[in-house]
């Protein structure tokens, strides 16, 4: 009996490097070839902009960019031939730019369609270097109608209405969507209501891997005309999804690979995770370094470091000083000898004394006071900069988005370092992703879950002697950074109004610490640094 007609379409979840035109063409190619000789693929679907990688920011105002991009199509089109692909680039057309998906077949490029939907809201600013294209794009391939959209393409009904009143039987939408919290059933959702609307099967590759404050989670998936799901690529990870499409009832998409969507702490985890990794590693450090205190954050700092790189690329130092308890050192040491990481050990009571004495007509605190607290946070800043440098290793810091909202942090300090892994994690946050690390395998010592927070700069110090609880304070710091939410409305939502003008204060005038911190990992809606961008002056 005579096998059906199909269609064999395989979506390539990849991990792209920004600006690399040249590796990012090779990695095309071979797996073009890999889908046509191993899985006798007819169609290969990259994510947006894959032959830059997403976002390429001012990249794109670069001539170069474009010039090298059109070169490289060319020369993916005479490799390949044998299989047809569908990926994104710019394209500098018409006086202007364009985010493009372009199918390429047989040595040329088959068809174009340009991005219409332009985003310019939270971490995108496309308007900033692209023209809108203003028509469908649709495609004929193996005796059915395609219509291409990109990303933003989606989230509007229009772009889809259009393509189906133009006679589309697939739509194929071409992603670099950005995790945060809960982003893949939203995600879902909304191409399953797409594919409903207009009686259409969709497939939306979406890219992977970390780039600067972005991490793209991936999970490409496919809905069937009725909008129910019948495939699902992993989250977090590279990933080829294979896609039959049975031509004689359809197109329509045969039953597949439905992989889970991760729980909300093991996707922030594993978020953490996968931004560490690619932020060390597409930057060509040799490993990381931190320093570890004992305390919660440097503690799921460590984890987080050792599941991306692997401890032996992972080293900590401990820097103890007049005011560490040898519980922290214990504790410390305890983790370390867990992960199997290098631990150092380096005093900072030499370099203290000294700047003691050097400043000694110039303070006035009695080595108790909050400028003696910071100079011993730059003490150690300076031994894990040094550190940094002599090894090659990136230097990451530990302090947490609660912290760097109301400025509990010292500038050149606890603050110096490349890349901030927990700086969009409340406190609160911290402490159920740890617990949610121990629950996998035991590597936090149990002691530092349960003790007061500190920073351990004065005797008998706690967090709360400066900040109120956390729970309090992270409910205020939600409402206010976050939700955008009046000092009225917070205090109306029944909290009480000393507190939240008092944080609200804080966090109004230590915008000039955040500007200074490091880049790290956007995990909710409004991250510090490309989602939230105040004046550092202001009299609102």
């Amino acid at each position: 009996m005579e096998r059906p007609p199909r269609l064999r379409i395989l979506v390539a979840q990849m991990n792209l490097l920004v600006g690399d035109v040249d590796g990012n063409r090779e990695r095309v190619i071979a797996a073009a070839n890999a889908a046509r000789n191993e899985r006798q693929a007819d169609l290969l679907v990259f994510p947006e902009l894959t032959l830059t990688g997403y976002p390429p920011e001012d990249l794109l105002l670069r001539p170069e960019l474009t010039e090298r991009t059109q070169a490289a199509l060319m020369r993916i089109a005479v490799e390949t031939r044998g299989i047809a692909l569908i990926l994104g680039y710019p394209k500098a057309a018409l006086g202007g730019l364009f985010n493009v998906a372009g199918l390429l077949s047989d040595g040329r490029i088959v068809a174009e369609y340009a991005k219409q939907l332009l985003p310019n809201y939270s971490v995108f600013d496309e308007k900033r270097y692209f023209q809108p294209g203003n028509g469908p794009g649709i495609l004929a391939f193996k005796g059915i109608r395609i219509a291409l959209t990109v990303c933003e393409d989606i989230w509007e009904e229009g772009p889809t209405r259009q393509a189906a009143a133009a006679g589309a039987q697939l739509l194929i939408n071409l992603n670099a969507s950005p995790y945060h919290l809960d982003k893949a059933p939203e995600r879902e959702a909304l191409v399953r209501l797409r594919a409903q609307e207009h009686a259409i099967p969709i497939i939306y590759a979406n890219l992977v891997g970390g780039q600067d404050e972005l991490v793209f989670d991936g999970g490409s998936f496919v809905v069937d005309a009725a909008g129910q799901l019948t495939h699902r690529a992993p989250c977090f990870e590279e990933a080829s999804l294979v896609v039959d499409m049975d031509l004689e009832h359809g197109p329509r998409p045969l039953p597949g690979t439905v992989m889970p969507v991760p729980e909300r702490e093991e996707a922030v985890y594993r978020a953490l995770v996968l931004g560490v990794r690619d932020h060390v590693c597409k930057n060509g450090f040799d490993g990381a370094v931190l320093g570890l205190s004992g305390g919660i954050d440097s503690a799921l700092t460590l984890a987080v470091a050792a599941d991306a790189l692997g401890p032996e690329r992972v080293e900590v130092v401990l820097m103890p000083s007049r005011y560490t308890a040898d519980m922290s050192l214990d504790d410390a040491l305890e983790q370390a000898r867990i992960l199997g990481v290098k631990a150092s050990v380096i005093s900072i009571e030499p370099a203290f004394e000294a700047f003691l004495d050097m400043m000694a007509d110039k303070l006035t605190g009695q080595g108790k006071g909050v400028t003696e607290e910071n100079i011993q946070a730059r003490c150690r800043g300076i031994i894990l900069m040094a550190i940094s440098n002599e090894q090659g290793r990136m230097l990451l810091t530990t302090g947490n988005k609660s912290e760097m909202a109301v400025g509990y942090a010292t500038l050149y300090g606890d603050m110096a370092g490349g890349f901030a892994p927990l700086k969009d994690l409340f406190k609160t946050l911290v402490y159920r992703l740890a617990r949610y690390r121990n629950r996998r395998s035991r590597v936090i010592p149990e002691r530092v879950l349960t003790r007061p927070p500190s920073a351990e700069l004065r005797p008998d110090q706690t967090d709360q002697d400066n900040l109120p609880d956390y729970d309090l304070l992270d409910a205020i710091l939600k409402g206010y950074i976050e939700d955008d939410r009046s000092v009225a409305a917070i205090v109306a939502a029944g909290y009480p109004e000393a507190e939240v003008r008092r944080v609200v204060r804080l966090v109004d005038r230590n915008e000039y610490k955040r500007r200074q911190a490091p880049p790290g990992v956007r995990i909710t809606c409004r991250a510090f640094g490309r989602d939230r961008r105040y004046p550092i002056t202001s009299g609102f």
